[in-house]
């Protein structure tokens, strides 16, 4: 692989020097500690390999295919003691218990998430728009949040049991 180098002009000099000061400046205004700056999880990087040996052919399928588990076929469904709710994939903690509630629908429901514990992107596979939950660190897919939640936020995070583990406090 080779790598071209060209000579810095002074438009990228300045550039670079002007970025550098609003990065400072911002930092200094806001606080390097401040939520703000707050980094995620590391990330979590397998090959299929590994991964297939970490998982349970069930937990490689949802986490690594985006496959969805049968409803009502998840003891975390009907899971009340208080603890956490973990990636089966990373050991991440999700979902507190204290968000958990029976959405009737055969999938462990939540109606909000631990802090920079997951992340989303747009999924239409099956004709309709829908919003994908995936781990904040290893991208593992994790089920989908819809609009129809109780409150406090109207969410319902509606989540393959067999991508978690529970955690109890």
């Amino acid at each position: 692989m080779t790598y071209e180098l060209t000579a810095p002009t002074r438009r990228s000099f300045f550039s670079l020097c002007a970025s550098a000061a609003v990065g400072a400046l911002a930092a200094s205004l806001i606080g390097e500690g401040s939520p703000a700056f707050a980094a995620g999880p590391a990330p979590l990087k397998l090959s299929d390999v590994e991964w297939r040996k970490r998982l349970s052919p069930e937990a490689y399928a949802v986490l690594r295919q985006a496959a969805t588990e049968r409803p009502f076929s998840s003891p975390l469904n009907d899971e009340h003691r208080k603890g956490v709710f973990v990636c089966a994939g990373c050991a991440l903690p999700l979902y507190s218990s204290a968000t958990k509630f029976d959405s009737g629908t055969g999938w462990p429901s939540f109606y909000d998430h631990l802090p920079h514990a997951v992340g989303g992107s747009l999924d239409t596979s099956l004709g309709q728009q829908r919003e994908e939950v995936h781990c904040a660190r290893c991208a593992g897919h994790l089920g989908h949040v819809f609009n129809d939640g109780p409150r406090p936020t109207g969410l319902r995070y509606c989540m393959n049991g067999v991508a978690m583990r529970f955690v109890k406090a």
